[in-house]
């Protein structure tokens, strides 16, 4: 089945949804692991390595989970039940969100959701867990270079500084619409990255001015 989870915690601070083992509504959905009867499993993925057997079956409904998962390094059993809820699309059919069983404060969360996260034992929507993403403590300059990367793995292409060729099978017109959103986002990249040069050239010149790292 393969694995449905991401990588390890990393450092202090507030915990990533890229830290956490992931359950997605959507990709069961298209693997039609939602339908009433469907059971299997397979393995948690965790940093590129096996992280545990996850075993799911599914009522009308609803959701079994049981999986082991290593917490501060022990091996638990785990198993929870996730209610499945079926929102009507506007333009016909209907989009499954699991329904967040978490409890803060006593209070029941019930948030329809696409995924849930699992930092630890328990599988819960990212309020919960109070989870932050990797983009919100990027700098400027990751966040642009990021985007700049993102339009060139639409094209088929790797890092570096040159375009690559259109892709097999895609029409120019959209190569070419490509091609322009990798220019603007490379240059918007290189603004930033020039800007923070300029701040940390500045701030050189004011330990300079001061005669030592107090300037700093």
């Amino acid at each position: 089945m393969g694995g449905f989870g991401s990588g390890r915690p990393r450092g202090s601070g507030r915990r990533r949804v890229e830290d956490c083992r992931v359950l997605d509504v959507n990709q069961l959905h298209r693997a039609g692991c939602l339908c009433a009867g469907w059971s299997g499993g397979g393995q948690w993925s965790h940093d590129g390595a096996e992280g545990g057997l996850i075993h799911l079956r599914a009522e009308p409904g609803r959701l079994h989970l049981s999986y082991r998962l290593c917490v501060a390094g022990a091996w638990e059993d785990a198993a929870e039940t996730v209610d499945i809820v079926h929102v009507p699309c506007r333009l016909g059919g209907s989009r499954p969100y699991f329904r967040c069983p978490g409890v803060v404060g006593g209070i029941a969360c019930g948030r329809r959701v696409a995924k849930l996260y699992g930092p630890g034992r328990h599988l819960r929507c990212r309020h919960c867990h109070q989870l932050g993403y990797a983009s919100q403590s990027a700098s400027e300059v990751q966040r642009r270079r990021r985007r700049a990367s993102k339009v060139r793995r639409r094209l088929g292409g790797g890092p570096g500084l040159f375009a690559p060729p259109p892709p097999k099978g895609m029409p120019l017109p959209v190569y070419a619409r490509l091609l322009e959103q990798l220019l603007a986002a490379e240059t918007l990249a290189e603004e930033a990255c020039a800007r923070l040069l300029e701040r940390l050239l500045e701030r050189i010149e004011r330990w300079e001015r001061k005669g030592g790292p107090g300037g700093l």
